[in-house]
């Protein structure tokens, strides 16, 4: 039976030619044995690692030079599909020749990228992206048990999403950063969520502790807050053209109530305050005559002169009073 008629053609389609080829001929798959890599003078680590989320699992040998921690052989064995054998072979090829140190920094995304066929279209179909990310895994085991450490001291930050090895202070920083706004806009910029999309909201193929729908909701909601705090700062200290518009129109009216409205009932009018707009020279306060002061004609020029000098006095000297 064809690959098309076992699979859909569709979904055939959407896997690279490295990883067609690699699923049925891989470069790397075997075993090495101890008494070969003892006979070398190296040293030989094997490693174990399975995804729970799809059964699959895979074994990497490790041949290091311990004299340079170098990883001058390596080979895999995969219990699972073609993607996470095809996976698997490049995740090994990609580890021959480094040192230890240099292999632990490999991610998923490294992995993911070499078996394109070019820069731009993903190697393997969405549903199949969590069959290729146990690379870093299980380089992280096999680094811990040449190294003689727990597999968990590489990791430092908590890890979001698998696919893109992003993290949770990659994506909380990156938010505030560029102020984003949408989970369109986080996977633009991280890649996050951009393959398998377990890690976008509840409901993927596997459950997470974190998900970027409640990291950007609880990011942007830090940010709202300490953007009132610091509006709330400012006001207490006085600085106008730092204070919300809400804090910026009670500012006003208590100027306006303590020092001028008193002057406009008196004579049967009154005032409001309709709208304030900034720009970089300019404050603007945009008011409406009530009473016997619309119409008035001083309104336009004594009222007005005095209105503006005393908001001008105590609250900013860039206000400009302008009467609709």
């Amino acid at each position: 039976m064809a690959k098309a008629d076992m699979l859909g053609e569709s979904l055939w389609d959407a896997y690279s030619n490295k990883v067609t080829t690699l699923m049925n001929n891989p470069q790397h798959q075997g075993e090495i044995f101890e008494a070969d890599a003892e006979a070398n003078g190296h040293k030989l680590i094997v490693a174990d690692f399975g995804a729970e989320s799809c059964g699959d699992a895979v074994r990497l040998y490790w041949e290091i030079d311990p004299k340079t921690d170098k990883i001058v052989n390596s080979k895999f064995k995969s219990f699972g599909c073609g993607t996470a054998i095809a996976s698997s072979d490049v995740m090994t090829e990609l580890c021959i020749g480094k040192t230890v140190q240099e292999a632990v920094k490999i991610t998923n995304i490294d992995v993911e990228m070499a078996l394109r066929d070019d820069p731009e279209t993903p190697a393997v179909p969405p549903q199949k992206m969590h069959c290729s990310v146990m690379a870093y895994d299980v380089i992280k085991k096999a680094a811990g048990l040449y190294m003689g450490v727990d597999a968990e001291s590489f990791e430092e930050e908590i890890i979001v999403c698998e696919c893109a090895r992003v993290s949770l202070g990659t994506l909380q920083e990156v938010i505030r950063l560029n102020d984003l706004t949408t989970i369109e806009q986080i996977t633009d910029y991280t890649k996050a969520g951009g393959f398998c999309k377990s890690c976008i909201r509840p409901g993927g193929h596997e459950k997470r502790e974190y998900y970027l729908v409640d990291i950007l909701r609880d990011t942007r909601k830090e940010m709202d807050e300490e953007k009132m705090k610091a509006a709330a700062d400012a006001g207490a200290s006085g600085d106008f053209a730092s204070m919300t518009l809400v804090q910026q129109i009670k500012a006003v009216d208590a100027v306006i109530d303590e020092s001028v409205r008193q002057f406009l009932v008196m004579d049967g009018g009154d005032m409001e305050v309709i709208d304030i707009k900034s720009n970089d020279e300019n404050i603007d306060i945009y008011i409406r005559y009530l009473g016997a002061c619309n119409g008035c004609a001083s309104s336009s020029t004594g009222t007005l002169y005095a209105i503006e000098s005393t908001l001008k006095e105590k609250l900013s000297k860039n206000i400009r009073v302008l009467p609709i």
